[in-house]
């Protein structure tokens, strides 16, 4: 099964997107009703600051409580516009910022920040003076535009349709953001939403019910319910505990020279989608097979190329003195339901 295909289903009745490459399971986004999803927007009301760390605890609707970092300035019972930045652990506050955005597939609308950007990514002069012209058709207003890379090679008359919608749910959203009480502004995009915005390569799309079990999804999300990763060269084990993500990389029966180099090369190129599929995040520590410090270089080459390429931002902190390697990963989705693998 060559090529690339998004498949968009559901586990029972719970809503989810699988992408894959080429047969092989590469993400996947699984829809949870537990917690606010990332990228929802509140009317939240200010608590109580948080003193020494800058931030203040904010009420949310239903007795939720979030935390914004940056609270320098605010007052409590003070209504203010924040948006959900990621996952929250359990018995934690949902993170927040007051940088609020309105994210499309082809636009960012970004209330208080005027200007009109186009991606980096698009090089070719033509294409940005052609994106231009269409958004200065369509948009004006104080807020500020984004044109995404997905831009390039779209249809122009869809990228006006979503700088509209996009202009248009910001002007909505502000002229609710004065009040006394905590309300929830926009739910946040589900998993299929998320799948159009984010996943914009050429791919097949597969919609039909039951594509999960036609496609092998199923079958591969099963193996997620398994510490071990097979690398091909060697193995390597995920396991969360409470307190970080602990990676454990063995060479397995290879006892040649270069059996750790290849095993813990393997691993650098697997962990990213290790860690994707099990929606794995915070404190993560790899114990790689002993090697050189020569070695120790090539490996974390490898890891920064390998995370380079992954949507989740994930900060490479570097070796530990007993020879661990550490990371520190954003929690942008739950891990992966438990009891859904034993349904599966």
């Amino acid at each position: 099964m060559k090529g690339r295909m998004i498949v968009l289903d559901h586990i029972g009745e719970i809503e989810a997107a699988a992408y894959m490459v080429d047969g092989k399971l590469d993400d996947i986004l699984i829809d949870h009703d537990d917690a606010p999803r990332p990228g929802a927007i509140f009317r939240a009301i200010c608590d109580r600051p948080i003193k020494g760390q800058g931030g203040m605890m904010m009420r949310l609707p239903e007795g939720e409580t979030a935390f914004l970092r940056q609270g320098k300035g605010l007052r409590p019972g003070q209504p203010l516009l924040v948006q959900v930045t990621g996952i929250s652990e359990d018995g934690k506050a949902v993170p927040v910022t007051d940088r609020v955005l309105f994210k499309s597939r082809y636009a960012i609308v970004t209330p208080g920040k005027p200007g009109l950007n186009i991606s980096r990514q698009i090089t070719d002069e033509d294409v940005r003076d052609n994106l231009l012209a269409v958004a200065n058709s369509v948009f004006d207003s104080p807020h500020g535009l984004i044109l995404r890379s997905s831009c390039e090679g779209a249809d122009e008359a869809e990228i006006a349709e979503d700088i509209v919608a996009m202009l248009s749910l910001a002007d909505a959203v502000l002229e609710d953001a004065d009040g006394t009480t905590p309300e929830a502004l926009t739910e946040g995009d589900g998993p299929h939403t998320v799948a159009w915005r984010e996943w914009t390569g050429a791919a097949e799309v597969v919609t039909h019910p039951g594509s999960f079990d036609d496609m092998g999804v199923l079958d591969q999300i099963a193996d997620l319910a398994q510490a071990k990763v097979t690398l091909g060269e060697g193995s390597m084990y995920v396991e969360p505990t409470r307190a970080l993500v602990a990676v454990d990389v063995n060479t397995g029966n290879d006892s040649s020279p270069a059996a750790a180099l290849k095993a813990n090369l393997a691993a650098a190129r697997a962990l990213p989608r290790a860690l994707r599929l099990r929606g794995l995040a915070g404190q993560i520590t790899v114990d790689f097979v002993s090697m050189s410090k020569a070695h120790r270089k090539q490996v974390e080459q490898s890891l920064r190329a390998s995370f380079k390429a992954d949507p989740i931002e994930t900060s490479l902190v570097g070796w530990t003195p007993m020879g661990l390697f550490e990371l520190q990963r954003k929690r942008e989705r739950p891990p992966f339901p438990k009891h859904l693998l034993k349904d599966i």
